[in-house]
């Protein structure tokens, strides 16, 4: 076991739970404007490449992200101009609702399910402001009953897909019988500005892009079972990821020390986690991670112990999606679910703003 990311004595990482919870199923949505890397490569030369020699030095990282193309809630050309933080929030508030019924729509029907079923929702976002919060919006926009509970959580960046589904499942056990819907969205892409030539703002640039998901979960149910969940926060790490709030909204703040982080720490943290559960990185069929960058899926495999490029889902939904925050995960767990390779359990792993390690652990019954 490597050292660096040995936890102190009786210290424990994992939140064991009664092993009832099933997702019945995830759907996931994205908004309808495509950014092609190379066009947004391109457009960030023409635009900031002649103000500054570190953008043009920058450029290349476009093409090592492993990332082709992005999905945008507003056409690429709103990103030419200066936009200051109440018209970003706005679109924020519009989008992001627009995002969640679709994911919503789509995994009811999945499940074959009915809105006015659906007694708790669990709503993740970190990219924007909503008070009334989101599930509030989109429990007005799709008429759910008016007794559903709600918990909307902030603040955890893109550890939020899999310690919201954690939370989402305790949700679903403290009320057997009740439909849960989980929901995810984050518009990373309105981070950019126009006026940033910082290296965050630019790696942001390369990497994000917008999404949601949704899944059900029922106790008891059909489906994977959700068996535990957990997370372990490093000391003295609250400057390794985050948002900066300014006049013109969110800018991004990464270390560029993740990829070692992950390399030298994670691996303990994961392997007291599966302890507290009798298993071992040896137990999992199925590493459903959170494709934060090309590096940070290296160091991934690495930290669980697996062959170069044998985190493929992951790699796909970078490739096809970019990074997508906290929403980027259940598009992976979507894929994994749906995957023709049986497997039996799996870990949900993300990382996020605290510096924090998130875990789910799933089990596959079929």
């Amino acid at each position: 076991m490597r050292g660096a990311g040995t936890l102190p004595p009786g210290r424990k990482v994992a939140l064991v739970m009664n092993a009832d919870a099933h997702i019945l199923a995830v759907a996931t949505a994205v908004p309808p404007f495509v950014l092609g890397q190379n066009e947004v490569m391109r457009r960030i030369d023409l635009a900031l490449g002649p103000y500054s020699r570190e953008i043009v030095r920058l450029l290349p990282m476009f093409g090592n992200t492993g990332i082709d193309r992005r999905y945008s809630c507003v056409p690429i050309e709103w990103y030419e101009e200066l936009h200051e933080w109440p018209e970003r929030n706005q679109v924020y508030l519009d989008s992001a609702v627009d995002l969640l019924e679709s994911a919503t729509r789509r995994v009811l029907q999945r499940a074959g399910r009915r809105p006015e079923e659906i007694e708790a929702v669990v709503a993740v976002s970190t990219t924007g402001i909503a008070t009334p919060s989101l599930d509030a919006l989109l429990m007005e926009r799709m008429s759910l009953r008016r007794t559903v509970k709600r918990l909307p959580i902030f603040g955890l960046g893109c550890a939020g897909g899999s310690i919201g589904l954690a939370r989402a499942a305790a949700l679903s056990r403290a009320n057997p019988h009740a439909l849960v819907l989980f929901l995810v969205v984050e518009l990373c892409a309105l981070c950019f500005r126009r006026d940033d030539f910082s290296k965050s703002n630019i790696v942001a640039t390369a990497l994000f892009g917008d999404g949601a998901a949704a899944a059900l979960i029922a106790s008891p149910g059909e489906g994977a079972r959700i068996v535990g969940g957990g997370e372990y926060t490093w000391p003295d790490s609250l400057d390794v990821m985050g948002w900066e709030v300014t006049r013109e909204g969110f800018k991004a703040i990464f270390s560029r020390d993740i990829p070692e982080l992950v390399t030298t720490k994670l691996h303990d943290v994961a392997v007291d986690f599966l302890a507290e559960h009798a298993l071992t990185l040896a137990d999992i069929d199925s590493f459903v991670c959170h494709p934060g960058g090309a590096k940070v899926l290296d160091a991934l495999e690495i930290a669980f112990e697996l062959e170069p490029g044998a985190l493929g889902n992951a790699r796909d939904v970078l490739r096809e999606y970019g990074n997508m925050s906290a929403a980027t995960v259940m598009f992976v767990l979507e894929r994994a679910i749906a995957d023709s390779k049986p497997w039996k359990r799996a870990l949900v792993s993300a990382l996020g703003p605290g510096f924090t390690a998130g875990f789910t652990l799933l089990e596959n019954a079929s």
